[in-house]
């Protein structure tokens, strides 16, 4: 087995690698012929505990790493492969500098996406973190969150935003609801300005803006905004991440993530091709008082 070469491109995010090393001591661990409750009396903890880090909710110290290793029967090179991996995935990411205003849900989000190599989404009635001015982001939290630690909430929005400008920008394609440009956030000057700034950003070689008019109909996504997650390394599988008020949820399962690029796949023909698109948001804008 020389599963070192797959596992020589690690991820700088350590959420990604978190999942990686999560989705890699779980295969092993079937390949062993092992249940969760023998594994876990082998390596002296709970069932709950080990069934948490193949699930990437809790992560796992190098050394433990090795001692599950060594129960697997893995040794050399690709043992060492993932025990590097193990220690990426204890250093801390920027946005765990913001973790008294990110709840823990969204820090995992948060970690995904500043490894992505391309997001696709669809807003119903918002737009898009990556794409909000520091205005419209701090009309949204005071909508929806109250004025506490506004504006280090609006920080770390607006410091995820650096994916889309770095050396291997993010790609990005997002759909956007009508509403999205008619639904006044922050007064007209603040929404003026948002509008635009969509417009500066659809000129990124790297930026898909459409959007989805009203005379589209009902279309596969009323019930639900989305965005799907794609990684630089073919080894980390999509994902699909939901959002509602309180909670966040990850779906890995390969099944959610084709139906979700189904979904997407549609509203793009649905929807506005680019250009048309980006004069309807500056109809928008220039219709404002």
């Amino acid at each position: 087995m020389h599963r070192n070469a797959k596992l020589a491109a690690v991820s700088g995010s350590p959420t990604v690698r978190r999942r990686r090393i999560a989705r890699e001591l779980r295969q092993l661990r079937e390949r062993a012929g092992m249940n969760l409750e023998q594994a876990a009396r082998q390596l002296d903890m709970s069932k709950s505990n080990l069934s948490r880090i193949e699930n990437a909710q809790i992560g796992i110290k190098p050394r433990d790493v090795r001692a599950a290793l060594a129960l697997y029967q893995v040794t050399g090179v690709d043992a060492e492969a993932l025990i590097e991996i193990a220690r990426g995935a204890q250093q801390r990411g920027w946005w765990q500098n913001y973790s008294d205003v990110l709840p823990v849900w969204f820090e995992f989000y948060v970690g995904l996406e500043a490894e992505a190599a391309a997001i696709w989404t669809y807003e119903a009635e918002t737009v898009p973190g990556l794409m909000q001015t520091e205005d419209y982001a701090r009309a949204v939290y005071q909508i929806t969150a109250g004025e506490d630690d506004i504006d280090k909430k609006v920080a770390a929005r607006i410091r995820r935003q650096d994916v889309l400008h770095r050396e291997s920008p993010l790609e990005v394609s997002a759909v956007l609801n009508e509403a999205v440009l008619l639904r006044s956030v922050g007064g007209d000057r603040v929404m003026s300005r948002q509008l635009d700034h969509l417009v500066e950003l659809s000129e990124l070689p790297n930026v898909t803006i459409q959007v989805l008019p009203f005379e589209s109909g009902g279309h596969p996504a009323m019930t639900t905004p989305y965005v799907i997650i794609s990684f630089p390394d073919a080894a980390d599988d999509p994902v699909v991440y939901l959002e509602n008020l309180t909670n966040g949820q990850a779906l890995e399962e390969q099944d959610h993530v084709r139906g979700y690029t189904l979904v997407h796949e549609r509203l793009r023909k649905m929807a506005l091709p680019p250009d048309e698109s980006i004069a309807k948001i500056r109809d928008a804008s220039r219709n404002r008082p």
